[in-house]
Protein backbone atom coordinates (compact mmCIF):
# COMPACT_ATOMS: atom_id res chain seq x y z
CA UNK A 1 0.00 0.00 0.00
CA UNK A 2 1.75 3.63 -0.93
CA UNK A 3 0.91 6.88 1.20
CA UNK A 4 -1.85 8.19 -1.07
CA UNK A 5 -3.53 5.11 -0.32
CA UNK A 6 -3.23 4.69 3.40
CA UNK A 7 -4.72 8.07 3.23
CA UNK A 8 -7.63 7.54 1.07
CA UNK A 9 -8.17 4.69 3.87
CA UNK A 10 -9.56 7.02 6.14
CA UNK A 11 -12.97 7.69 4.73
CA UNK A 12 -13.44 4.41 5.56
CA UNK A 13 -14.99 2.93 8.78
CA UNK A 14 -12.23 0.42 9.85
CA UNK A 15 -8.47 0.17 8.62
CA UNK A 16 -7.91 -1.26 6.28
CA UNK A 17 -6.92 -5.17 6.68
CA UNK A 18 -3.20 -6.42 7.19
CA UNK A 19 -1.90 -3.13 8.64
CA UNK A 20 0.32 -3.52 11.64
CA UNK A 21 -0.57 -2.14 14.77
CA UNK A 22 1.70 0.63 14.54
CA UNK A 23 0.04 1.61 11.44
CA UNK A 24 -3.36 0.96 13.09
CA UNK A 25 -2.52 3.93 15.42
CA UNK A 26 -1.41 6.28 12.71
CA UNK A 27 -4.61 5.28 11.17
CA UNK A 28 -6.95 5.53 14.13
CA UNK A 29 -4.71 8.95 14.91
CA UNK A 30 -5.89 10.64 11.42
CA UNK A 31 -9.26 9.51 12.42
CA UNK A 32 -9.52 11.15 15.20
CA UNK A 33 -9.70 8.85 17.88
CA UNK A 34 -6.19 9.26 19.89
CA UNK A 35 -7.41 6.81 22.24
CA UNK A 36 -7.92 3.63 20.30
CA UNK A 37 -4.54 4.73 18.30
CA UNK A 38 -2.46 5.09 21.55
CA UNK A 39 -4.03 1.12 22.38
CA UNK A 40 -2.63 0.30 19.44
CA UNK A 41 0.84 2.01 19.46
CA UNK A 42 1.10 -0.03 23.19
CA UNK A 43 -0.04 -3.66 21.49
CA UNK A 44 3.92 -4.12 20.66
CA UNK A 45 6.74 -2.68 22.04
CA UNK A 46 8.97 -2.82 18.77
CA UNK A 47 10.33 0.22 17.53
CA UNK A 48 7.68 1.14 15.33
CA UNK A 49 5.58 1.14 17.89
CA UNK A 50 7.51 2.90 20.40
CA UNK A 51 7.96 5.51 17.33
CA UNK A 52 4.33 6.26 17.28
CA UNK A 53 3.64 5.87 20.97
CA UNK A 54 6.24 9.07 21.44
CA UNK A 55 4.25 10.91 18.40
CA UNK A 56 0.98 10.63 20.03
CA UNK A 57 2.43 11.88 23.31
CA UNK A 58 4.02 14.67 21.59
CA UNK A 59 0.40 15.22 19.90
CA UNK A 60 -1.41 14.67 23.18
CA UNK A 61 0.99 17.96 24.25
CA UNK A 62 2.89 15.53 27.09
CA UNK A 63 6.46 16.37 25.86
CA UNK A 64 8.56 14.04 29.12
CA UNK A 65 6.37 11.22 28.03
CA UNK A 66 6.99 11.42 24.48
CA UNK A 67 10.81 11.97 24.88
CA UNK A 68 10.87 9.19 26.89
CA UNK A 69 9.07 6.81 24.46
CA UNK A 70 11.76 8.46 21.78
CA UNK A 71 14.44 7.53 23.94
CA UNK A 72 13.76 3.64 24.11
CA UNK A 73 13.16 3.54 20.59
CA UNK A 74 16.72 5.05 19.92
CA UNK A 75 15.26 7.96 17.89
CA UNK A 76 15.73 11.82 18.33
CA UNK A 77 12.64 13.60 19.55
CA UNK A 78 10.79 15.16 16.55
CA UNK A 79 11.03 18.79 15.69
CA UNK A 80 8.76 18.20 12.54
CA UNK A 81 4.92 19.44 12.71
CA UNK A 82 2.90 16.69 14.21
CA UNK A 83 1.64 16.61 10.51
CA UNK A 84 4.73 16.14 9.14
CA UNK A 85 5.90 13.54 11.70
CA UNK A 86 2.74 11.74 10.99
CA UNK A 87 3.44 11.51 7.47
CA UNK A 88 6.76 10.21 7.49
CA UNK A 89 6.36 7.63 10.60
CA UNK A 90 3.16 6.27 8.16
CA UNK A 91 4.89 6.47 4.95
CA UNK A 92 8.46 4.83 6.48
CA UNK A 93 5.70 1.91 8.21
CA UNK A 94 4.28 1.62 4.41
CA UNK A 95 7.70 0.95 2.68
CA UNK A 96 8.81 -1.77 5.74
CA UNK A 97 5.78 -3.53 4.28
Amino acid sequence: MDLLTFKASIAQPQPPAGLSAALQALWWDAKGDWHKAHERAQEHEDRAGMQVHAYLHRKEGDQSNAEYWYRRCGAVASRLTLDEEWEELAQGLLEQG
